[in-house]
């Protein structure tokens, strides 16, 4: 196994599941959360012991995530406690709880960055997917009392067959939202994502879309853009920059990671669920150990999933052979979840290696 220095992969990004219960019935939800489900392993004791633990190593920024956190009656008590040990806290929610009192205690815990769903431009589109009335108003409402509360907050928004009509007027929604950044998701199928195989976008419509970020983000000085779940943009990106004679160079939030690079699960992010599972990415079935059992730190630098996430020379078919292997390394948990094979070549990418030839 060909590895790089472990000192170049540390936990940057950390996504924390820290209740599988919501508030909404997500079409696409990767942990399959609903009003039903576990809170979880996570009693504040161990939350808190746990955060000690991740600070005492590294600094990373901490995602408070779900099903929606905001149900949690400690959110706040856990969010402050990872301020004041020096991570950068953030908080994933849907918005439906978001309330001016909820604002102000974001802001006193230290809450650095919201994250809102939006997929798509009205009620129409965006309830269909979240399969709860009211979703997309809430989602509008939390916008405002975060731009009322001086609250930075990005948007996500998730696309398939059904919705991808919508992306430009989503994109430009987000954008008259004031939000500070955009995030485009392309559905990796897994949770109830899964019965959304059908739906998923198909070539050469990916490429076409992700061709349409580039072009929009090349210009684009208001808002920042990011596709995420979609790895090979950062391949399309040098090509189409050489294509065109543009000098474009991506940007990306302070607190993001991976700038430059594609997949990076395993390598600089994880995800810690609601059990105490440590998964490459929040969209990875795979666990390489359990918090409860193992220190993280030990997790994360000596599991043998973690270890293969970065070890690129065991990527299989087009991806193993790539000279864009590095930057883009295809998806992951989208490899798995159409072939059963982590390390399968990226199935929504239609890049045959060696074929682009640089005009220098």
């Amino acid at each position: 196994m060909a590895l790089t220095s472990c000192s170049e992969f540390i936990p940057k990004w950390i996504a924390w599941e820290t209740t599988q219960r919501c508030n909404l019935n997500c079409q696409h939800c990767r942990c399959a959360s609903d009003l039903n489900a576990p809170f979880g392993e996570w009693t504040t004791e161990r939350a808190s012991k746990m955060i000690d633990e991740i600070a005492d190593w590294v600094k990373p920024v901490l995602v408070l995530s779900g099903g929606e956190p905001l149900m949690r009656d400690d959110i706040f008590e856990l969010a402050a406690h990872g301020t004041a040990r020096g991570l950068r806290m953030c908080m994933a929610t849907n918005g439906l709880l978001v309330t001016d009192d909820v604002c102000h205690q974001m802001k006193e815990s230290g809450i650095r960055m919201v994250s809102l769903s939006l997929d798509g431009p009205d009620a129409d589109v965006h309830d269909s997917f979240r399969r709860v009335s009211g979703a997309f108003d809430a989602t509008l409402n939390a916008a405002k009392l975060f731009k009322k509360h001086d609250i930075s907050f990005l948007f996500n928004s998730s696309f398939a067959k059904h919705n991808q009509h919508t992306i430009g007027d989503t994109f430009r929604l987000a954008k008259s939202l004031n939000a500070t950044a955009w995030y485009m998701f392309m559905i990796v199928p897994t949770g109830r994502g899964a019965d959304l195989m059908k739906d998923l976008i198909s070539q050469p419509d990916y490429d076409a879309i992700l061709e349409w970020h580039y072009e929009q983000e090349k210009r684009e000085s208001e808002i920042l853009m990011r596709p995420t779940c979609a790895p090979h943009y950062y391949r399309l990106v040098p090509q189409l920059g050489i294509r065109d004679g543009s000098r474009f160079k991506r940007r990306d939030l302070t607190f993001s990671t991976g700038a430059g690079k594609g997949c990076v699960a395993g390598q600089t992010i994880c995800l810690l669920d609601a059990l105490g599972n440590v998964r490459p990415c929040s969209y990875m079935e795979q666990s390489a150990g359990n918090v409860f059992e193992r220190s993280f730190k030990d997790i994360w630098e000596n599991s043998e999933l973690m270890l293969s996430m970065r070890d690129f020379e065991s990527y299989k078919g087009r991806c193993g052979v790539c000279e864009f292997r590095n930057v883009c390394g295809g998806c992951r948990a989208r490899a798995y979840a159409i072939t059963g094979d982590l390390f399968a070549e990226e199935p929504f990418c239609n890049y045959i290696p060696g074929s682009f030839k640089s005009p220098c």
